[in-house]
């Protein structure tokens, strides 16, 4: 195990929207709240074709975060930095599904969904392409896992092809699959609401170069 995996409360990271050095990018656009639905109906999705659909568009010398070739780009230029981006929704339950691909940059990386956001708070869902998983709450300025203790690698992340996420978060349980397998499942009372949105970071090495898509909001 390499020592930058063994706590992601290790170092303070940088957010995309929670960092003065994105304050001037981020939109204070008023969070919509989505009406009851029946189980399997779609809440929320986004191909990323159309770069008006409330995601951010971030570019400096710490990253990019912006619609890219019919996917939702992020680029981290730092060490030791997250990126996070929301689309100012409110939801309750939820099936969060997306696809994810390394473009570039280093293995050890990381890249998932988030669920129930908060002023800066969420529950994160995390792979990175050398193998590795994570499920955790970032609240308070802290980085908290949640049922483990330090990543744990699974044989169901692909290293080298794209990569499918699905979080749910359904009461005080939070499930993760990776290709259709189930990975993890724990369970937290804080966070029982909030927005959804797409995470990537990097760990000592910079240059994490990650897209998404087929992003879905299903309700469970």
């Amino acid at each position: 195990m390499k020592p930058s995996r063994l706590l992601l409360s290790s170092f303070t990271p940088a957010l995309a929207c929670g960092a003065s050095v994105f304050l001037s990018a981020c939109t204070a656009a008023p969070i919509q709240t989505i009406p009851v639905a029946n189980s399997g109906d779609i809440l929320f999705q986004d191909e990323f074709e159309n770069n008006t659909t409330g995601w951010d568009r971030v570019s400096n010398e710490n990253g990019i975060m912006d619609y890219d070739q019919g996917g939702y780009r992020i680029l981290v230029q730092q060490p030791t930095m997250n990126f996070w981006s929301t689309p100012e929704k409110n939801f309750r339950d939820v099936r969060v599904e997306a696809d994810v691909i390394r473009l570039n940059g280093p293995d050890e990386n990381r890249a998932g969904l988030i669920c129930r956001y908060q002023s800066g708070d969420y529950y994160f869902f995390i792979i990175s392409n050398d193998g590795f998983y994570a499920v955790g709450k970032f609240i308070g300025g802290n980085t908290i896992l949640l049922g483990q203790s330090e990543m744990q690698s699974s044989d169901f992340i692909l290293t080298n092809s794209i990569n499918h996420l699905r979080a749910d978060c359904i009461g005080n349980t939070l499930t993760f699959f990776v290709n259709f397998n189930q990975i993890a499942s724990t369970q937290d009372t804080d966070f029982p609401s909030g927005d959804v949105g797409l995470l990537a970071g990097s760990f000592s090495e910079s240059g994490v170069d990650v897209s998404f898509d087929h992003f879905v909001v299903m309700q469970p």
